[in-house]
């Protein structure tokens, strides 16, 4: 999500919009994009009390809004924003928006009562402060709805809109990456970019190379992500025998480059509709994916929504098995490769163009 504001400001640089944004970060310590984003002109507050600190955070909060004559609070925290729209209350600032990224209601507590107690009660402010509910995907939105009706125009999906011109580089040769990670030059590539977490479902990538192993020798995967199971990859790929066939890099920023060398996006997420892990909000790499010309092969954890280029996005259920995926990988790989050319354009004329987005979310501001 920071990703994209920052996106959106360099965005509104080069489309010669100027913007007085002000981001009010959660965390006390300084942000990775902090410096970027004030060199493009934004005001960064990284708030001195964090939410652990409910009431010295909530009157920092309620004294930086009441001091600032915003004309927009857009608020990024899912059903937490709640706290944010409290803290505005009676304050004059026309547009309230709370804009959810997850497929899930997520309480950031370790007491699970205290979750369940809190995620009605938080949703349910969020629908009565807010004069707009934002939604990544339909899933999202009706995640967040709890099955209502949208109403118009207060419930809207507003997708992400994704910076295109690193795809319109010349792909790197193959040789200088394999050899860095110790693969051989005829590798296929399987690759996961997200975070290593559980309902990411990264050990089942690592199942379906077990189950590739003896038909396709030369198919590795790539992990690119960080998160608490990096190492129980590498554990689950020596149990199976194919450790020499894994590489987990954490995270990079030449993903645009590692997709236009691999061969296939495999992304399992899980499928259950749970509080706090849900299915993916969205799954904006299968959307860059797509950029890249790059096959994927999903589970049905990932919204219908980031699919743009069908004949580029193969769905298979996670109960089919790791064999199943893995036969279906194999097809896939049979397959030629789609024109990047062709497959670049679809994308940037699609809903996930950075025009595209960079409209709507002024749209967003100023109705």
């Amino acid at each position: 999500m920071e990703g994209w504001l920052l996106r959106m400001l360099k965005a509104a640089h080069s489309f010669g919009r100027e913007l007085d944004w002000t981001f009010y970060t959660t965390l006390s310590r300084p942000g990775r994009f902090d410096d970027e984003a004030r060199g493009l002109g934004a005001t960064v507050i990284n708030t001195p009390f964090e939410l652990g600190a409910r009431l010295k955070f909530f009157q920092h909060l309620r004294q930086t809004l009441r001091s600032g004559d915003y004309d927009v609070l857009h608020c990024h925290h899912d059903i937490v924003s709640a706290v944010y729209l409290l803290a505005s209350a009676g304050l004059p600032i026309p547009r309230k928006i709370v804009h959810t990224h997850n497929g899930d209601l997520h309480v950031p507590t370790d007491s699970k009562l205290k979750a369940a107690m809190l995620r009605e009660p938080l949703r349910r402010l969020c629908l009565r402060l807010a004069d707009r509910i934002v939604g990544i995907s339909h899933y999202t939105l009706e995640t967040f709805l709890r099955g209502a009706a949208p109403r118009a125009p207060r419930d809207l999906v507003l997708y992400y809109g994704i910076d295109t011109s690193p795809y319109h580089e010349p792909p790197p040769t193959s040789a200088p990456l394999l050899g860095s990670l110790g693969l051989p030059l005829d590798a296929r590539i399987l690759l996961f970019v997200s975070r290593l977490v559980s309902y990411k479902n990264p050990l089942y990538v690592v199942d379906i190379i077990a189950e590739l192993a003896s038909a396709q020798p030369a198919v590795c995967a790539i992990f690119v992500g960080a998160g608490p199971l990096a190492e129980e990859i590498q554990t689950h790929a020596q149990s199976r025998g194919v450790e020499n066939r894994v590489r987990v890099l954490g995270w990079r920023d030449d993903t645009v480059a590692i997709m236009q060398l691999s061969d296939l996006l495999v992304f399992p997420r899980t499928e259950t509709d749970e509080p706090d892990a849900g299915r993916e909000g969205l799954g904006l790499v299968v959307v860059e994916a797509q950029a890249a010309a790059l096959p994927a092969l999903l589970s049905y954890g990932i919204p219908g929504d980031a699919i743009v280029i069908s004949d580029l996005c193969d769905v298979l259920p996670l109960k089919a098995g790791a064999k199943e995926w893995a036969l279906r990988a194999l097809e896939i790989l049979a397959r030629p490769r789609k024109d990047v050319s062709i497959a670049l354009r679809l994308i940037e004329e699609s809903r996930f163009s950075l025009h595209a987005g960079f409209q709507a979310l002024m749209q967003l501001h100023q109705s």
